[in-house]
């Protein structure tokens, strides 16, 4: 007879199988994301929506993923929010801007994953969780809750609430300039030109980039990963691939 704590290791290890940025960590670190996974999963709903089914894998997938950004912060981090939602496939989503002028421009676009304000919940296709976390720069579930980090100031910009001893003027100078010369030429870099699309998604851009492909943005922006790696007090880099 399959024991919980069996069942419960035979389905972190089917989630975790194919992700292949948590690879990088050492045998502390993946027992401390194994555990706050578990936390992860206790305290958050997960609904279904538009056909799509839950399963354990899926869902251990993405605290495992949801978690990496916060291995060495808490899961205080995530306390304002309490939902994610699962759709099989990206959807369309509405978006609205009001530019300096007033004028407000709405527009719809294809999305894979949406981070709702005021504590409203993430939603994740399904589809790109399961392609997330292979170490090609592309991760669903890090860029969203990136973007609930951000938030918690108040204010989706860019910056989350920086640590104690972090420069606000040394988190602006990197960013700022990285942004600008990734919308000036974004042919010219490695990273998804969607970071171009506005401040808070070079952010999160750079977040999936920092823990899928940490070379490659220490390598293009080694200013904006300092500051990344003083923000999620980890530096992917320095671990073995």
């Amino acid at each position: 007879m399959t024991t919980d704590g069996a069942e419960s290791a035979r389905v972190w290890r089917a989630a975790t199988a194919r992700l292949a940025i948590l690879r990088r960590l050492d045998r502390a670190g993946r027992t401390r994301l194994r555990a706050l996974a578990g936390r992860f999963l206790a305290g958050k709903r997960f609904e279904a929506a538009r056909g799509a089914e839950l399963d354990p894998v899926l869902l251990a997938r993405v605290a495992a993923q949801a978690c990496l950004p916060i291995l060495r912060l808490s899961l205080d981090w995530y306390a304002d929010w309490s939902t994610v939602v699962i759709v099989p496939e990206r959807f369309t989503a509405d978006f609205e801007e009001v530019d300096e002028a007033g004028v407000v421009h709405e527009w719809v676009e294809e999305a894979s994953g949406e981070a709702w304000d005021e504590g409203g919940p993430i939603v994740l296709s399904q589809a790109d969780v399961d392609a997330s976390g292979a170490g090609d720069g592309f991760n669903v579930v890090i860029h969203e809750v990136a973007h609930k980090l951000d938030a918690l100031d108040g204010s989706l910009n860019g910056r989350p609430p920086l640590h104690a001893g972090m420069d606000p003027r040394a988190w602006a100078r990197a960013f700022t300039e990285a942004y600008t010369t990734l919308c000036e030429a974004p042919d010219d870099f490695a990273l998804d030109p969607y970071a171009a699309e506005a401040p808070e998604e070079f952010f999160a851009v750079a977040s999936e980039y920092f823990f899928e492909l940490p070379e490659t943005l220490a390598g293009e922006h080694p200013a904006v990963y300092a500051q990344l790696a003083a923000f999620y007090r980890q530096d992917p880099s320095a671990r073995a691939p």
